[in-house]
């Protein structure tokens, strides 16, 4: 029922979204430098995936710092400081839905260097589902949960999931980024 739930509002989401994801591609490239950005993430039982996001930062931004940014991190571009704000970076993932790489609500995929911040039976939990583009973090603490707070939902989250858990923390996460502006 997931899978299909997800297949159906990722192309639902996918076309109502279009003029918004066609106007984003043209401000990201008129801005300069490439519309999306992809990056190595680890997938379900920890194998690695390519997601797509559109580009917030400077070319070459995972060069110039590590991979979490910080409040005022000058590797964010003006455009991107909106996208992101408004989660609108996160929309070319949908495509990493529809290729099963990601489901609409389970824990954010990490990057591989993230992998030493956890024990192997911490990893190994954390990667056992197929990651979200939104998770119980995001729908409730946003970017301003602490790692441990982040993991602990994660696995809470693993622990309870159910159809209904994930209409409830879709319906969070649009409260969230709606209501409280993405803060």
């Amino acid at each position: 029922m997931k899978r299909f739930f997800d297949i159906v509002a990722s192309l639902v989401a996918l076309v109502m979204f279009s003029p918004v994801f066609i106007i984003a591609s043209l401000v990201i490239k008129v801005d300069g430098g490439p519309i999306l950005f992809k990056q190595k993430r680890v997938g379900i039982n920890g194998i690695p995936f390519s997601i797509y996001k559109f580009r917030s930062m400077v070319i070459n931004a995972e060069n110039l710092g590590g991979y979490l940014t910080s409040e005022n991190d000058k590797r964010i571009t003006k455009v991107g400081a909106f996208i992101r704000k408004t989660s609108l970076d996160e929309i070319p993932q949908l495509i990493n839905v529809l290729k099963g790489e990601m489901t609409l609500v389970g824990p954010r995929p990490n990057v591989p260097a993230q992998k030493n911040e956890y024990s192997e039976a911490q990893w190994a939990k954390r990667n056992s589902v197929i990651p979200g583009i939104t998770g119980l973090a995001q729908a409730t603490l946003r970017s301003k949960a602490t790692w441990q707070q982040r993991y602990d939902l994660d696995i809470g989250y693993i622990e309870k999931s159910s159809f209904f858990y994930d209409l409830w923390i879709i319906f969070l996460t649009i409260k969230q980024v709606l209501v409280k502006g993405g803060n």
